[in-house]
């Protein structure tokens, strides 16, 4: 079963620190020979900003673009203590993506792998898999979360592409903020308010691996200062196949639908209501259709005091429904209230704290397989932060402290702090550097998955699992000259207490039971870059040097030297061109290259996706889009014995803007 599968490892080699060093001279190197700069992390405005508008701004003006996810308020760019990248409506719309995990693929810094037609591997920083939990992913404050393993189910994040303000990619913790599991990196995916996204817009089309898909969205006014929008989508996708061609049986299709109303109540106070529900139905090859549905409403009050201070309260409701027959189903009632406020004290201080409440009822239907024992649960979540921004020289040197205090309900009480510093060199360059603690705290598969469901088991829940610890260590830099920009991050991460494999009575083998047996660190280097050659031609690439190694404790009895907790590669580059060409045509790809993943014997492979549109009006887009166009098939995660492969596809659309 994919969707629970278990992530556990080991390895037995430390690294040198000097090969850090060296992994930051070779991402310097690179681009200075290619000269290939934009930053990916180009960004809009905290109001949204047209496509048009973007390109009239100056260099300076670009990498001063607001983001809101490091610290919590926006802040421009270019004094952001972190690795961030940013995604914005214009890169998600030129690129073809279909899907949120397509558009994840522009930003270098994650790494992303299909595994099958409706399964992704996403994760930052290493530790990828189909169940990676060291990843924190926000849609619209709303945090998108299982409880079974720490993770995400990629295959319901249907959020429309079209509502896409910006993304907001960090990699390296972000705890301090955004509590546990924001370990290698967080995600913050921010739709756009619905004044701008006005009138009717349809859009619709469909080819092979793509067979079918529409959508339609209209927005409006409903008296003074409300506006709203509602949309509806559907899809269809192919099967993938298995290494012999044969279908992969896993063909799958849904539709969701949704609104959104922004209320400014007065010049200080706005309100905004949104809500998204969904149904789908998905192939597997051992039984009945998967099935999922759920909905979430998320409703938000921000009040502003003054220009130094304001504060927002957000409460939100999400349910999911999941039923593998033959494997397990699930009911998740998740509730979460939140409240942040900030304020600027003594000038140069600028304090932001807030407190969380979550609760989550969750109730598994076991199978024979596998079983959550209790089936069902009702889990706690109570936490509160403080950050405190420091002005030591004002618009040259800030430093940040923070501090994370969270309970829940596995171990009690646990602080996350982190120190950042950022350091404004010149009005072209910027040096930061952070250091940071984050936990990956417990999960139901950590203490409560038994297999098979009744004993003799197999594998075991470990009832005295601890919260995985990560210390961080990033330092990077940021240039701007003329229409030449690039961003550079190097880290070391220590982990302790990573999650095993134990044999409780050796040298009998069995029951496996899960442990926190294993230690590891990852470090490494991400580039990310760019050139505006024209007005009209805008070129990007981005680059990853990674290692990651994970070895067991003295006492530890787990033999799986990693195999599964380290499945990435150790490299990874990307190259992106967006041309307007003259007869209203747009013509954009993106190249990429992904290293080998040495424990699934999982090769290296290059890979193009391209889209050519014409604009005949400014009102209608028609678009042929050619995804994995170097190969007629080929695979990008699993092991060999179950992996799928992608096969090239081809689709066409068409998009009218009323």
């Amino acid at each position: 079963m994919t969707d629970a599968k278990l992530s556990v490892g080991t390895s037995a080699r430390f690294a040198d620190p000097l090969k850090v060093l060296a992994l930051v001279t070779l991402s310097l190197v690179i681009p200075a020979a290619r000269a290939v700069a934009q930053l990916d992390t180009l960004a809009q405005h905290q109001d949204s900003v047209s496509p048009e508008d973007l390109k009239t701004l100056s260099v300076e003006e670009l990498m001063n673009v607001v983001v809101t996810s490091v610290s919590g308020r926006a802040e421009p760019l270019s004094q952001v203590a972190s690795a961030i990248q940013v995604i914005t409506q214009d890169d998600i719309r030129r690129s073809g993506a279909t899907s949120l995990p397509e558009a994840l693929r522009l930003a270098s810094n994650l790494q992303v792998a299909q595994v099958d037609s409706r399964q992704w591997a996403i994760s930052a920083r290493g530790f990828n898999g189909t169940t990676a939990n060291k990843l924190l992913v926000l849609i619209d404050g709303r945090t998108v979360y299982t409880p079974l393993y720490s993770g995400v189910f990629w295959d319901v994040q249907d959020v429309p592409l079209d509502d896409i303000d910006r993304i907001e990619v960090i990699s390296g913790p972000g705890a301090t903020l955004w509590g546990a599991n924001a370990v290698n990196g967080v995600i913050n995916v921010i739709t756009k308010p619905a004044q701008d996204s006005q009138r009717l817009a349809v859009s619709g089309g469909g080819g092979t691996a793509l067979r079918g898909f529409g959508s339609a969205r209209y927005g409006g006014t409903a008296g003074a200062g409300v506006s709203y929008r509602v949309y509806g989508k559907g899809f269809a996708r192919d099967a993938t196949a298995l290494p012999s061609g044969l279908d992969g049986t896993d063909d799958w299709s849904m539709g969701q639908g949704g609104f959104r109303v922004d209320w400014d109540a007065s010049s200080v106070n706005r309100v905004s209501l949104q809500s998204d529900a969904y149904g789908g139905l998905m192939s597997q090859s051992t039984g009945k259709d998967v099935v999922v549905n759920g909905g979430n409403v998320v409703g938000k009050w921000s009040h502003t005091f003054s220009e130094t201070s304001d504060a927002r309260v957000q409460l939100y409701y999400d349910r999911t429904h999941r039923n593998i027959p033959g494997a397990f189903g699930e009911d998740l009632n998740t509730y979460d209230l939140s409240f942040q406020h900030r304020a600027l004290l003594a000038r140069r201080h600028n304090v932001i704290w807030g407190l969380s409440y979550r609760l989550a009822d969750d109730n598994v239907d076991n199978s024979a397989v596998l079983a959550f024992l209790p089936a069902q649960v009702t889990r706690h979540w109570l936490g509160g932060f403080l950050l405190d921004e420091i002005a030591v020289i004002p618009e040259r040197l800030g430093v940040a402290v923070g501090m994370k205090v969270e309970r829940n309900d596995y171990t009690g009480w646990e602080f996350q702090p982190s120190g950042r510093v950022n350091w404004t060199v010149s009005r072209s360059s910027t040096v930061w550097g952070a250091v940071s603690r984050a936990l990956r705290t417990p999960s139901r598969i950590d203490r409560e998955l038994f297999a098979p469901a009744q004993p003799p088991y197999f594998l075991a829940g470990g009832p005295d699992f601890r919260s995985e610890e990560e210390i961080a260590y990033e330092l990077g830099y940021r240039l701007q000259h003329r229409a030449l920009q690039a961003s550079l991050a190097t880290f070391y991460n220590h982990y302790d207490r990573l999650r095993s494999l134990e044999q409780t009575n050796p040298p009998a083998t069995l029951p496996l039971v899960i442990g926190n047996g294993l230690n590891g660190e990852s470090y490494g280097a991400e580039l990310s870059a760019g050139y505006q050659l024209t007005n009209r031609w805008r070129v990007r690439a981005g680059y990853t040097e990674m290692r990651v190694h994970i070895w067991a404790t003295p006492t530890s009895t787990d033999a799986s030297e990693g195999r599964v907790e380290s499945q990435s590669p150790d490299r990874q580059f990307s190259l992106s061109s967006s041309a307007d060409l003259p007869a209203d045509l747009r013509i954009d790809g993106v190249f990429r290259y992904v290293s080998a993943i040495a424990n699934q014997q999982l090769p290296a492979y290059p890979e193009l996706d391209a889209r050519l549109t014409w604009s005949p009006t400014a009102q209608l887009d028609l678009s042929l889009v050619g995804q994995n166009l170097l190969h007629r098939r080929h695979a990008e995660f699993g092991s060999p014995t179950t992996r799928r492969e992608i096969e090239r596809g081809l689709h066409g659309s068409v998009a009218w803007h009323f």
